[in-house]
């Protein structure tokens, strides 16, 4: 090992840890408190007390038992984050039924592999639309006993169900559901190969769950403390941190639909907001297309300078001079608490992970007042790393949370190990055993860094490593989360494996481009395709690759790049349910360009 960092904290797990013990322990503590907040069909915000979350995931228990769900069992959800996602999640948990969580963006084909896959004896979807596709994934060969909606009353069905079953055999079958259990299945994102099934126990992300509060108890047991969710529920990062919210004080307030995310987070007000990166890419974009233009946009430019410039005296432990103190009091009145109320007014850090960020982003964010404390895992790790909020560092994704350790191998791999590391891959015994190696260690495919401090820099993906015809080996995400920080890039994929250099593929946010040309009194582009022609357009692009090839060394950087007249997206395969693009399958799609219109001689 070059280098290892572990958690001076430690979670003692119990052979009786479960995750519904969470929910049970939280509603012994503050049987009144707030635990779950939702939109009702009138778009107004409702709760949940700790105690009538329980009694009502309980009753559903009592109703899966009722259509004979025993301990063991498969169920699958297929749906947005909402409620009643997490209420089905714990019922079925309590009686130690396996939760197999699908994203709601995932294709019939997808879906036929995941219930096939697993066994899934049947699947509780959002609506009639995830109905049909589970339909085809079982016309495909993949056959379930039932099939229910939660916008066709399953939580009144199951409940009424329930009552057909005696609270004292719910609680004999709750009792037999001990941490070396099954808890879930989850499926990798496939962002680098076909998605794996991966085994996590209760015990796992009992440990997880507690490790987080441990690690940022500033955060989770805040007085008045709440955590907006929006990510979907498929994911191992959202999934963890509810059952985190639950482990504490928090309450959870659950909500799929981003289209009204900004509403929603001025009438929740959160003091945690947790995305991935291109969460604040977008609120950084939207902010800089706002100012656009004239003195609004200088000024803009400006504040993003001061905020900088107090970030880079902070992280590195200097007395911040009063002029730089003075323009950050200046430009917080004209600019960063208009950003910062856009999120509410309550939250003071954010978390994210899931995807590189770039560091000049993150060191906006920091200097505006609100520190985004990146984290880092991986479906078969959970969150494993988290900067804390007394001594974060922008640009590492902090240090191993409770009872987790973090190593580097010789060859520059993040090695991960702990209780909450994975037991195996659904039915793929020689793939788990590449995957953790005989001391217990697994091997996540990434590169990284541990400084002095036993922080975690992750800096590339070996699988995703570019080395070009001259051996250079390029790491995409520098580049790519950079060039993501202009407005007008929706989404970029870097190309040059085997290649003279290196080149890049973008595509464009439409609104943010015509945004871009009515601030010069320019007509907006019809469609992608124009906007792809104009050269004010394409200027601007350059501008922002060269703005980013300044991070890097000349034999690194962007030589050459296309932009596209279309987009990548879930629905066309080229980036997967988690917003990471498909880099192989973006390869191929776009392979007569590539050799075309950039590497043709």
């Amino acid at each position: 090992m070059k280098k290892e960092s572990a958690s001076p904290l430690v979670y003692e797990t119990s052979p009786e840890d479960n995750l519904f013990s969470i929910l049970q322990k939280r509603a012994a503590a503050a049987p009144e408190g707030e635990l779950v907040k939702y939109k009702d069909d009138d778009g107004k915000w409702q709760s949940f007390t700790s105690e009538e979350f329980l009694n009502l995931s309980s009753l559903l228990a009592r109703g899966l038992m009722a259509q004979g769900f025993k301990k063991g069992d498969r169920l699958a959800i297929l749906s947005s984050t909402r409620w009643e996602w997490t209420a089905f999640d714990f019922a079925a948990l309590s009686i130690g039924v396996v939760v197999v969580p699908i994203y709601q963006t995932d294709s019939p084909h997808q879906i036929r592999a995941i219930l096939k896959g697993t066994g899934a004896r049947a699947a509780i979807a959002e609506d009639g639309g995830q109905r049909e596709k589970l339909e085809e994934a079982e016309a495909e060969g993949a056959p379930l006993e039932s099939v229910w909606l939660f916008d066709e009353g399953a939580v009144p069905t199951f409940c009424a169900l329930g009552k057909a079953v005696s609270d004292e055999e719910w609680r004999e079958a709750a009792s037999k559901v001990k941490a070396e259990d099954l808890a879930t299945v989850v499926y990798t994102s496939g962002s680098t190969g076909t998605p794996k099934g991966v085994e996590l126990t209760h015990g796992m992300l009992c440990c997880n769950a507690y490790s987080i509060c441990m690690t940022v108890p500033q955060i989770c047991y805040q007085e008045g403390g709440c955590y907006l969710c929006f990510l979907p529920l498929a994911h191992i990062f959202a999934r963890a941190m509810q059952f985190a919210v639950t482990a504490c004080t928090m309450t959870l307030a659950l909500e799929g639909d981003t289209k009204t995310l900004l509403e929603d987070f001025r009438k929740v007000n959160p003091t945690l907001i947790l995305g991935v990166p291109r969460i604040f890419e977008k609120i950084y974009n939207a902010s800089t297309q706002k100012a656009a233009g004239g003195l609004s946009a200088r000024t803009f430019k400006k504040a993003v300078l001061a905020a900088k410039e107090w970030s880079k005296c902070q992280q590195e432990k200097q007395p911040v001079p009063s002029m730089v103190e003075y323009k950050k009091r200046f430009y917080s009145k004209l600019v960063y608490k208009k950003i910062l109320k856009a999120m509410g007014s309550r939250a003071s850090f954010a978390i994210t992970g899931g995807a590189p960020i770039d560091r000049g982003l993150s060191a906006f964010f920091n200097g505006m007042g609100l520190p985004l404390l990146e984290g880092y895992g991986l479906t078969e790790t959970c969150p494993c790393t988290l900067n804390p909020v007394e001594g974060y560092k922008v640009g590492s994704v902090g240090r191993p949370v409770a009872s987790c350790r973090v190593a580097i191998s010789e060859e520059g791999e993040i090695l991960v190990k702990g209780p909450t590391v994975f037991r195996g891959y659904l039915g793929e015994p020689e793939l788990t055993k590449e995957a953790i190696d005989e001391e217990g260690w697994f091997h996540t495919g990434d590169l990284g860094e541990i400084d002095d401090d036993g922080f975690l820099y992750v800096t590339g993906r070996i699988k995703e490593l570019i080395i070009t015809a001259g051996g250079k080996n390029v790491s995409p995400a520098v580049l790519e989360s950079a060039l993501k920080t202009c407005p007008l890039v929706s989404e970029c994929a870097l190309i040059g494996d085997k290649r003279p250099f290196v080149s890049a593929l973008i595509t464009l946010d439409l609104g943010a481009v015509n945004a871009f040309l009515e601030s010069r009194r320019l007509d907006p582009a019809p469609n992608l395709a124009q906007a792809a022609q104009n050269p004010l357009v394409y200027n601007r692009i350059l501008e922002a690759v060269d703005e980013a090839n300044r991070k890097v060394s000349r034999a690194e950087s962007i030589r050459k790049f296309l932009i596209l007249d279309s987009q990548f997206t879930v629905e066309n395969g080229l980036l997967t349910p988690s917003l990471k693009i498909r880099r192989n399958a973006i390869a191929r799609r776009f392979k007569g360009e590539i050799e075309k219109k950039i590497y043709s001689r």
